[in-house]
């Protein structure tokens, strides 16, 4: 099975901070909730992070009433240099492209003091504005599409997928990973973050991948409902590994993890 580094998307850099911005900001101090054995902060507590600045966000610039629900597709984090156990973080959001009904929102984290040797997590997320009523994708509200567009480089902005939707007939590791109450959201899914508490329980696979600089990535295809069984099946890679999320053979979500793949040329 070929891999998919070959996919040029998903080892391209991510985009830069445009030069005088004013972006969305606001601290978070890592706590012992979202670390691991080794003081570092997990990927679910990046999650977290970012679920958490996009509520703030969208109620700082009065978008809560009109736009109060989003789904995400797809997950970047960039891993440059880890943060830790006590560190307070600076996390600046901001759009970096969009289009009516869905955006690229990224979120940088990193040291207050801008710190040579501080932690530095970049983020992307490919978020769908879904109407309350409907369920469905619906149009970004005109205040908060010109406030989101003010430092987008493309505001004709579409889906593709960079990950393969179909697991390998033989993989290398499969284990199931049982769903628990407090895995779901109001709507009985699994929440964002869960799905990063199963790539940490894949990682010590591949023990040298949170040594950063390291880049994973998630993609949604269908959301996993309360009392279904979710297996995940592995596939290592010299470079990493790619993890399908299963539910009787059907993927509803893939995950990419790889260490310092040549092809980012990241710039931090």
């Amino acid at each position: 099975m070929s891999t998919p580094t070959t996919d040029r998307p998903l080892t391209r850099p991510l985009t830069a901070l445009p030069d005088g911005a004013n972006p969305y900001s606001t601290a978070r101090t890592v706590r012992t909730g979202d670390v691991d054995t080794g003081r570092r902060l997990r990927l679910d507590g990046v999650a977290r992070y970012l679920q958490d600045i996009g509520t703030d966000n969208l109620a700082a610039v009065g978008a809560a009433d009109t736009d109060p629900l989003w789904i995400v597709r797809r997950t970047v984090v960039d891993v440059h240099r880890p943060a830790e156990y006590g560190r307070t973080l600076r996390l600046r959001r901001w759009c970096d492209a969009l289009s009516t009904r869905w955006a690229n929102v990224r979120v940088r984290l990193d040291d207050p003091d801008d710190a040579p040797d501080g932690p530095l997590i970049e983020t992307a997320a490919f978020w769908i504005d879904i109407g309350p009523t409907t369920g469905a994708p619906t149009r970004i509200s005109d205040g908060l599409f010109e406030h989101m567009s003010r430092y987008a480089q493309d505001t004709r902005l579409k889906w593709k997928a960079w990950l393969p939707d179909r697991a390998p007939d033989e993989v290398d590791d499969e284990r199931d990973f049982p769903l628990r109450a407090t895995d779901l959201d109001p709507f009985g899914h699994v929440n964002n973050a869960v799905y990063w508490h199963c790539v940490e329980e894949v990682l010590p696979l591949r023990p040298d991948i949170p040594e950063a600089p390291y880049r994973a990535v998630i993609e949604h295809l269908r959301p996993i409902a309360a009392g279904e069984t979710l297996t995940l099946r592995t596939s290592l890679r010299e470079d990493g590994l790619t993890v399908w999320f299963t539910v009787e053979d059907h993927t509803r979500a893939v995950a990419w993890i790889a260490r310092n793949p040549d092809a980012l040329r990241w710039t931090p």
